[in-house]
C-alpha cells in the first residue's frame, strides 16, 4: 500500500511539474444545457395563450432543467409561424408545440425541424400529420362540438331558434373540426337551425365587426356561438354595444377572466372552455418525455404528463386532455380569478 501511495503521488508531481504546467486543478464537472421547448402559439397578446404559458412554465419547474420559448407571430397567419419556425431551428430548440394557424402550410418548416432532431408536436389547433408526432386536443372533437350546440340551446327558449357561428380563420384547423361536429349533431337539436357563419380572423376588431353585422343582416338570429376566445369576448361586446341583451346571446368557448363582464352584464348566460393553463402544461410534458427519450408518441402508446395523469394517443396519432367545463354566473368569479 505504501509503494502504491509513493507511485501515485510521484505521478501527480510528474504531471504538475512537466512543461511548465500549473498545478493540477479539481476537475470541473459539466452541466448540460437545459431543454429547450418552444410552445409556438397563433398569435401573441391572445390571453387564453398566455395562459397556456404559464402551464408551459409551470411544467418547466416541476420537471426541472427545461426553459421555455414563448413565441408566435403579431398576426394569426402561416406565413408568421414559419418565420418562427425557422428561427427556431436556427437557435437550436429540443421540442417545438405548436398551435397552428394553418394544418398544412406549415408542414414543411416543421418537417425540416424534425430533420434536424426537434421533436415536433400540435396542439389545440393540429397539423397535418407528416409535420409532427402527435396532437393534443384540449378535448374530445365530437364533446366540443356536442357542447357548443348545448349552449347555443340553453340559452333559447325551449332550445328553439335560430343561431350563428363566428369562428377564427378560414382555415384554422380546430374551429374548422368542431364546426364540422356541430353540423353533424344538429341533428340532434332539432330546435336549433344555423343561419349562417362569418369568421373574424380571430381579430377583436374584425370579430367586433362581423359579430355586429349578424345583428344587422339576420335579425332572426337569437344567439351567437363563437367557438374562439378572442370571437366570443367581441361579440359579447356588440351585443352589449347594439343594446340588444336580453334578445341575442352569445355564447361558445372563452376566458373566466375575460367572460365575467358578459356574465354579469347578461349577454351571456353560460359558455365553455378547458383550462388553458393545464393545456400548456401537458403540452410541455408531452414535450419533454419525447425529448427524453421515454416516450414516442406513437399511436397507441401513453405518455406520462405530472399533475394531468397519462395521456393515451388514439389509432390517429392524437389524444384529448379534457372535458369541456361551463362556466356560468356561480362559478365566474372565482374562475376569473385564476385565468
Amino acid at each position: 500500500m505504501k509503494l502504491t501511495r509513493r507511485l501515485f503521488a510521484t505521478a501527480a508531481v510528474a504531471l504538475t511539474m512537466s512543461a511548465g504546467l500549473a498545478p493540477v486543478m479539481a476537475p470541473v464537472v459539466a452541466h448540460a444545457a437545459d431543454m429547450k421547448i418552444a410552445l409556438v402559439v397563433k398569435s401573441l397578446g391572445n390571453g387564453f395563450f398566455e395562459a397556456a404559458d404559464k402551464g408551459a412554465e409551470e411544467a418547466a419547474k416541476e420537471l426541472g432543467g427545461v426553459k421555455i420559448i414563448y413565441t408566435g407571430p403579431t398576426t394569426t397567419t402561416a406565413e408568421g409561424q414559419i418565420e418562427v419556425i425557422n428561427s427556431l431551428i436556427a437557435q437550436g430548440v429540443d421540442a417545438i408545440a405548436i398551435s397552428a394557424n394553418d394544418p398544412d402550410a406549415v408542414v414543411p418548416a416543421l418537417k425540416k425541424a424534425m430533420s434536424r432532431g426537434i421533436k415536433v408536436i400540435s396542439w389545440d389547433s393540429g397539423v397535418a400529420p407528416a409535420g409532427r408526432i402527435m396532437h393534443l386536443n384540449p378535448s374530445s372533437n365530437a364533446l366540443i362540438g356536442k357542447m357548443c350546440l348545448k349552449l347555443a340551446a340553453d340559452h333559447l327558449p325551449d332550445g328553439k331558434g335560430d343561431f350563428a357561428i363566428l369562428s377564427a380563420t378560414t382555415t384554422s384547423t380546430n374551429q374548422n373540426i368542431w364546426i364540422g361536429e356541430m353540423k353533424k349533431q344538429l341533428k340532434d337539436f332539432p330546435g336549433l337551425k344555423l343561419v349562417t357563419t362569418v369568421y373574424g380572423d380571430d381579430l377583436a376588431d374584425k370579430s367586433y365587426r362581423e359579430a355586429k353585422g349578424i345583428l344587422t343582416s339576420h335579425p332572426e338570429v337569437k344567439v351567437i356561438v363563437a367557438p374562439t376566445t378572442v370571437g366570443v369576448l367581441a361579440a359579447s361586446q356588440a351585443v352589449k354595444d347594439a343594446g340588444m341583451i336580453g334578445k341575442v346571446y352569445v355564447t361558445g368557448l372563452g376566458l373566466p377572466s375575460e367572460m365575467a363582464g358578459a356574465i354579469k352584464s347578461g349577454a351571456t348566460k353560460e359558455f365553455a372552455i378547458w383550462n388553458p393553463i393545464d393545456l400548456g402544461y401537458t403540452a410541455t410534458e408531452i414535450a419533454y418525455h419525447l425529448v427524453k427519450g421515454d416516450a414516442t408518441g406513437k399511436p397507441g402508446t401513453t405518455v406520462p404528463a405530472g399533475r394531468m395523469g397519462t395521456i393515451k394517443i388514439g389509432d390517429n396519432g392524437e389524444a384529448a386532455m379534457a372535458d369541456p367545463f361551463i362556466y356560468d354566473a356561480k362559478n365566474i368569479d372565482k374562475f376569473s380569478k385564476i385565468f
